[in-house]
């Protein structure tokens, strides 16, 4: 007897496809999955592309303007800082502990926060309630006040601020994933694969996780934003990475008083912050407007 394979080709695709199929034909989505992969690579390989050492020093080139001014020179393409050291070099390798440490952040708040928030979205009653307040309470403190507090009592650190950033992220991503996940739990498919056998775990694993998919990518995508500029802004504010660390928050705050000497050393890590916000933030938009359903 001949196979029919009618009801397979006619088979609708999964959540994770749509979601996979949506994400893909929206110009602004893969243009941000494009710099997120490029950022990721720099964070892996720029210190090896470094042309010189982040603490190398060169008398008498202090200060040099990049190479496309007057004075500069293509030896020292972005120039040089008020110690002599080459920006470039700094910039490449400055990635890693800054959106690295931002990767590593969200990574780890977000395994946390799917599992701690699915545990909480499947309880009911007092307990339900009681997660619920004490969530709602968490998240109205700024992050960035939550991780200064955290690293008030460690000691500025790079590891002691990413703790700190990981700590303020944690209720926001377990608040999401509760919310969505208590939300699932009430539609009609969920009451019907019940009735029809479906165990708790095969429920969460094959019927809510890929229904969420786009409002976790989404939430994934605001918490690296949010990593990479807390970061950042507790290195400038001297809590989180400490000099000589090329970190780019920390490059900041220490050229901040040469803005009108040699204005490049403060435009161009800024730059480089701005841009890796606004590549990881390009998700965030896709999935939380009119591309994708959040």
């Amino acid at each position: 007897m001949p196979y029919d394979s009618v009801y397979l080709e006619k088979r609708p695709p999964g959540a994770l496809r749509t979601v996979w199929r949506k994400f893909y034909g929206d110009t602004t989505a893969m243009i941000g999955l494009y710099g997120c992969a490029g950022l990721l690579l720099l964070c892996v390989f720029g210190g090896w592309f470094a042309p010189y050492g982040i603490d190398q020093q060169f008398l008498g080139y202090q200060l040099l303007p990049p190479s496309w001014s007057r004075y500069g020179e293509v030896s020292f393409f972005l120039g040089t800082d008020d110690l002599g050291r080459d920006v470039l070099s700094r910039l490449l390798s400055g990635a890693a502990p800054t959106v690295g440490g931002a990767f590593v952040v969200t990574l780890g708040a977000t395994l946390f926060g799917l599992v701690l928030g699915v545990i909480a979205g499947s309880t009911h009653g007092l307990r339900s309630a009681v997660m619920n307040h004490i969530l709602d309470t968490l998240l109205s403190i700024p992050s960035l006040l939550l991780a200064i507090i955290v690293v008030a009592f460690a000691g500025p650190h790079l590891s002691h601020a990413m703790f700190a950033v990981w700590l303020a992220l944690l209720p926001r991503m377990v608040r999401s994933v509760y919310s969505m996940v208590h939300d699932e739990l009430e539609k009609e498919y969920i009451i019907a694969a019940r009735l029809d056998g479906a165990s708790t775990l095969n429920i969460l694993l094959f019927a809510i996780l890929p229904n969420i998919a786009s409002g976790l990518v989404t939430e994934i995508t605001r918490a690296l934003s949010m990593a990479i500029l807390d970061i950042a802004a507790l290195g400038f504010l001297d809590l989180g990475a400490q000099l000589p660390s090329p970190e780019w928050g920390a490059m900041l705050g220490d050229a901040l008083e040469l803005i009108y000497v040699a204005p490049w050393t403060v435009m161009l890590p800024g730059r480089r912050l701005c841009s890796a916000y606004c590549w990881s933030t390009c998700w965030a938009t896709v999935f939380a407007g009119r591309s994708l359903p959040g």
